[in-house]
This record gives structure tokens, C-alpha cells and sequence, in this order.
């Protein structure tokens, strides 16, 4: 039995983990998990998981809910995703948190030997350097959790990885992949949070829409299995059927299909080296699907995606810097307080300002994140 650690089970990521550990009570053991201000689905995770440590954003939260639950350790804060990611009988950590606030639990765990399933591209965007070089150091796996690049790593699997020819993602386009960029002059918060094939939380859908979301998954590819970026590609595929693809030096393609599924990649990475039966998972019908869709990605439409490939390209600072402002602005957006178009423009903005540091240590990182996020919203004023 594997015993887990859980960042950010109240997210879409981590809610769709816990579904999966309440239907494998035979492999999977739930001992330690942080969520941020749910705490009804806390309790709910509480009562069905019964795990030994759990953190929350507040201290007002964890002393009530210590109340309620004498029998379970309580921590809060920063502290306590470090509390949760190195709990001493964890061995595998899901990092399914938003943002960068995972990065330095994610580096204890590392640390202390755990298996890292990480479904928080951000942590390897911004400190990807960092990540692999400790996970090498540690003899640590990480393996991926996004749809994307779990269907790389399936392609992968039995493959000499020095035969790549290149990665291919694959990418719906998002909810607006059918507007120009005139047509996304106006459009609103609501239209944007309707993606049309998948149920995500709130700010990857908005990334998919703009397309960062694919740019940061290029950046984690480049990282999760040391590939350059010339041989990184994205490919529109409006039916999120074919997950990702892996072309070989002699022309064979080894692809990854599915329905459109996360708890499948989820599971994939928990479960790994074997597979366990998806229970309610919806088989695939290629006849009743009937075509499958594929366009080339333009840069000129995708401007966000161009910026990610630029700052990956350039390594660095600017890559906490470009998500830092990405994740400022999105939230901005999610305000109504500017519009759709704004997001890329204040990230385009801050890279063209930064200061690059080329090889930073992790409180560089960690400044730069900081400092990024307090100029979009003095840019906003």
C-alpha cells in the first residue's frame, strides 16, 4: 500500500485525487493533506480518509477544526505544506496546488526521498532547475500528472530516450479557440470559464483560453524530459483524444488516447508501474467519435504561448517572472478588473523589463515571484 501526502486537495486536481484514493481503499492510504479555505470539503476528506495531518491557510480554521477532531494533527500556512510534504510516513507526494507556493514543500520532499507526482507546472516553470537537480541528487521520480505529459511518459515508456525525434502536445485551444483576436476584444470572464472539454478549476481554464497553460506544459516538458525546444511542439486538436504524441528518428509516432478524463493521468502516476481499473471511467469509442481534428498553432493568435516558448528559450529569472505575472493578471482578470487581451499584454510587459538572472538560487526565485505580482497590480493602478 502507498501511502500519500496531498497539497491542494480541494482543488480540481486534488478533489479528482481523493475520488480516486476513496475508490482504491486497498492501495492507497491518505496520511497528510493541505487545502486552502474549504473547510467544509475538509471535513468531508477528514471523515472519509481519516488521515494523521492536515493543513489549512489559517490558524482560525486549524484551531476549530482541532476541536472537532482531537484525534488528527492540525498545521496552517507555509509551514504546514512543508508539514504535509514531509510527513514521515508519506512516500508519495501529489503536488496538485495552484501558483508556486508548492515549490519549496515540494523541495523537502525531494529531500526526504519521496516519490513526487506533481500536477503543479508552476513549481517546474519557475524552479525546474532546481527541482531536477535535487531530484537526481536524491534519486527522487517525478512523475508527471497532467494529461499532457503522462501521455509522453506512457509513450515513452520501453523507448530509448536518445531515438526522440520530438515531443508533440496536443491542445484543445480553449474556449476561444474559435474567435479571432478581434472577436476577444469583449469577451467576458463567464464565456471564458466554459471550456469545452474539460472540467478544470478556475485559472487553468482562463490559461487555456489564453494558451499559457500550454506554453508553462511546453516549459515542463523541456524540464520533466530534458528535451530542447526545437524539438517541442504544440498541435491543435479540438476532440482532446489524443493526449500527447512522441515521434521517434524513424518516423514512427507513439501516442497516448483517452476521453477526457484527469483522474486517468491521476491515477497513472499514483499507481505507477501498474495500472488499476478507472472505476466510472467512460471507455473509448473511436467508431462513435468518428474524426479526430488537428490544425497548426498560430503564434500571432497564441501570442501567450509565443511568450513562453521566448522566456523558456531564455531560462532563468524570466520564467518566475513571466508566470508570476501571468498568475497576478489572470487573477486580475477573474476580478474584472482588466480585460481578456490585458493578460498577455502585462506579461509580454514584464518580460520585456526583467532583469534576467540566469542560474538563480531559490531565494532569488522566490524574491522575483514576489516582486513581479506587487508591479502587475501597481501596473493595474
Amino acid at each position: 500500500m502507498k501511502k500519500i501526502s496531498l497539497l491542494g486537495a480541494t482543488g480540481s486536481i486534488g478533489w479528482q485525487t481523493v475520488d480516486i484514493l476513496l475508490n482504491h481503499p486497498e492501495s492507497f492510504k491518505l496520511v497528510a493533506f493541505s487545502v486552502g479555505k474549504n473547510i467544509e470539503k475538509t471535513r468531508e476528506i477528514i471523515d472519509h480518509l481519516q488521515p494523521e495531518l492536515v493543513s489549512v491557510q489559517d490558524e482560525s480554521d486549524a484551531l476549530a477544526l482541532q476541536k472537532d477532531y482531537p484525534h488528527v494533527q492540525f498545521a496552517f500556512g507555509a509551514q504546514g505544506l512543508i508539514d504535509v510534504a514531509t510527513h514521515p510516513e508519506s512516500t508519495v507526494l501529489v503536488n496538485a496546488v495552484l501558483g508556486s507556493v508548492g515549490l519549496e514543500s515540494t523541495l523537502a520532499a525531494i529531500r526526504m526521498g519521496k516519490t513526487i507526482a506533481i500536477a503543479n507546472k508552476e513549481t517546474l516553470v519557475t524552479a525546474g532547475h532546481l527541482v531536477m537537480s535535487e531530484a537526481k541528487k536524491y534519486n527522487v521520480p517525478i512523475l508527471p500528472v497532467d494529461s499532457e505529459h503522462s501521455a509522453i511518459f506512457q509513450s515513452m515508456n520501453g523507448e530509448n530516450p536518445k531515438q526522440i525525434e520530438r515531443l508533440i502536445l496536443t491542445a484543445s485551444g480553449g474556449s476561444f479557440r474559435d474567435k479571432t483576436r478581434e472577436q476577444l476584444k469583449n469577451v467576458t470572464v463567464k464565456d471564458a470559464l466554459n471550456h469545452p472539454n474539460w472540467s478544470m478549476g478556475a485559472k487553468i481554464t482562463i490559461d487555456s483560453a489564453t494558451m499559457m497553460n500550454k506554453g508553462l506544459e511546453v516549459i515542463e516538458a523541456h524540464v520533466l524530459f530534458n528535451m530542447p525546444y526545437e524539438k517541442i511542439d504544440v498541435l491543435l486538436h479540438r476532440e482532446s483524444i489524443i493526449h500527447s504524441l512522441v515521434e521517434y528518428h524513424d518516423t514512427s509516432v507513439i501516442a497516448q488516447l483517452g476521453t477526457p478524463d484527469m483522474r486517468v493521468p491521476i491515477q497513472y502516476a499514483l499507481s505507477y508501474p501498474d495500472r488499476l481499473p478507472l472505476k466510472g471511467g467512460q471507455r473509448l469509442n473511436l467508431a462513435q467519435i468518428g474524426q479526430l481534428h488537428f490544425k497548426e498553432v498560430d503564434f500571432d493568435r497564441y501570442r501567450a504561448l509565443k511568450l513562453a516558448y521566448d522566456a523558456g528559450r531564455a531560462g532563468g529569472t524570466i520564467l518566475t517572472a513571466m508566470n508570476a505575472a501571468n498568475e497576478a493578471a489572470v487573477a486580475l482578470f477573474l476580478q474584472e478588473k482588466i480585460t481578456f487581451l490585458q493578460i498577455e499584454e502585462i506579461i509580454e510587459q514584464v518580460m520585456i523589463n526583467h532583469n534576467n538572472t540566469l542560474i538563480p538560487d531559490l531565494e532569488t526565485i522566490l524574491h522575483v515571484d514576489k516582486e513581479t505580482r506587487k508591479t502587475v497590480v501597481s501596473m493595474v493602478k
